[in-house]
C-alpha cells in the first residue's frame, strides 16, 4: 500500500510560476503564504483562487511542530534565514510525514531545502539546481572573530560593532537522483 503523497507549496513556488490546478496530488500551503506574495499580482491571484477552490488546502501546523523546525534551523544555523511563513511550511511537512504521507515541499530557498534535509521531509527546486551540500552554518564577526549562536538577532558584532557573517561549519554533498536527496555514500 503506497503513501498519500502531499505537495507543500511555499512563496517561492508561486512566485516561480507553479500552478496549483495542474497537479492531481492533494496541496498544501499555509496562510501566511498568501501574506508574503505582493496584492494584485499573479502569484497572489493564483494562490487566492486555488486557496478559494478548494484545490489548495490551508493548514495551520500544530505548535509542537513549528518548535521542532524553530530548534533544528537553530542547530544548523538556518533559523535568522527563514520566515515564519517558512517555519511554518516546514512544519506542515513534517507533520504530514509524520501523519503517514509522503511530502514533498516545492521551494526555491536554500534555507527550507537545508532545514528539510535535516528533518527528513522531501523537496524539489522549480527554477534553481537545489542545494548541492547540507550545510551547517557558523554565524561569526569577521573582524574580531567571535563566533554567536545562530539564533542571535543582532546583526552587529557585540564587541566590536561590525556587521555579522556567516560560513559554513561544516558541509555534506548531497547525491540527487530522480527528484529525491540522498546523502552520497547513503
Amino acid at each position: 500500500m503506497s503513501k498519500r503523497r502531499a505537495i507543500i507549496l511555499d512563496t517561492s513556488a508561486f512566485i516561480a510560476g507553479f500552478d496549483p490546478f495542474i497537479v492531481e496530488d492533494d496541496l498544501y500551503s499555509v496562510p501566511a503564504v498568501g501574506g508574503e506574495l505582493a496584492e494584485g499580482s499573479l502569484p497572489k491571484i493564483r494562490f487566492d483562487a486555488a486557496a478559494q477552490s478548494g484545490k489548495l488546502k490551508m493548514r495551520e501546523p500544530s505548535f509542537d511542530h513549528v518548535n521542532i523546525v524553530k530548534e533544528s534551523s537553530k542547530e544548523i544555523g538556518d533559523v535568522l534565514f527563514l520566515s515564519e511563513a517558512d517555519m511554518k511550511i516546514l512544519a506542515l511537512g513534517l507533520q504530514l510525514k509524520e501523519g503517514g504521507c509522503a511530502p514533498t515541499i516545492v521551494t526555491d530557498d536554500y534555507s527550507i531545502q537545508n532545514v528539510a534535509r535535516k528533518i527528513g521531509v522531501n523537496y524539489v527546486p522549480l527554477m534553481t539546481f537545489g542545494i548541492r551540500y547540507y550545510v551547517h552554518w557558523l554565524l561569526y564577526c569577521p573582524a574580531c572573530r567571535r563566533n554567536y549562536p545562530s539564533d542571535y538577532r543582532f546583526g552587529r558584532c557585540e564587541v566590536c560593532g561590525t556587521d555579522l557573517k556567516r560560513k559554513p561549519l561544516a558541509k555534506t554533498l548531497i547525491e540527487k537522483e530522480s527528484g529525491n536527496q540522498r546523502q552520497k555514500g547513503e
